[in-house]
């Protein structure tokens, strides 16, 4: 936790020096209690920029093979992040995301699952709905933009405009002890529409349709 937050002061600071930062809608972060920040991902520094600006400690969930990166993998290991296999259940990382919410953390996820190349959203996984049940932990989505210009704009010595709307937290509403596969991907689907109506038009991809979004399973609640 204490090397968790002596990078966060120096993640705020450099971003102070690279970034053109705004960050609307940080009144809607609960003070306190388990929390899932749900983002979409465009660039490596997404995750970062989404802990940096939080007014909350993190946990962030980071692809395994980022732990393998001479580099990078000493970056999260000392963010304090975990690894995820990608392309199947790992239960290894479930129970360790669950370990985080029961001790009343925020638990960063991004239901994607991998970057999208074009900043447009991709469908989400279910693997966030399923921890969101198992937890009873309400869901933040946070919508990031303009990241992905950051590497070329480092090469240039340009600041990036950055933008970061954190919309309202949910829970997802079930009567059911085992959620059936459809409805859990209903529920990913209603999440994901979520996350899209704070996003610019051009970064909604798969999720463009706001008419067709739902709140069937739903249960909004107050923020900070």
């Amino acid at each position: 936790m204490f090397t968790r937050r002596l990078l966060n002061l120096a993640l705020r600071a450099a971003f102070k020096l690279l970034l053109n930062l705004e960050v609307v809608g940080l009144e809607n972060v609960p003070p306190e209690g388990p929390l899932i920040l749900m983002i979409n991902h465009t660039d490596l520094i997404d995750p970062a920029i989404a802990g940096g600006v939080m007014p909350r400690e993190i946990v962030a969930m980071s692809k395994i093979e980022s732990f393998r990166d001479p580099i990078l993998g000493i970056i999260v290991r000392l963010y304090g992040a975990f690894p995820v296999q990608r392309g199947e259940v790992d239960l290894r990382a479930t129970r360790r995301a669950l370990e985080v919410l029961r001790n009343g953390e925020v638990l960063l996820m991004a239901p994607e699952g991998t970057r999208s190349k074009d900043c447009r959203l991709q469908p989400g996984h279910d693997g966030m709905t399923f921890v969101a049940l198992r937890a009873n932990a309400p869901v933040l989505p946070m919508a990031i933009t303009g990241t992905n210009r950051f590497g070329s704009n480092l090469k240039r010595r340009r600041r990036t405009d950055v933008k970061i709307v954190i919309g309202k937290p949910f829970r997802f509403r079930s009567n059911e002890r085992k959620v059936k596969r459809d409805v859990l991907r209903q529920m990913t689907e209603e999440a994901m529409y979520q996350l899209a109506a704070i996003l610019p038009p051009e970064y909604r991809g798969v999720y463009s349709d706001l008419d067709s979004a739902t709140e069937r399973f739903l249960v909004f609640e107050d923020g900070g």
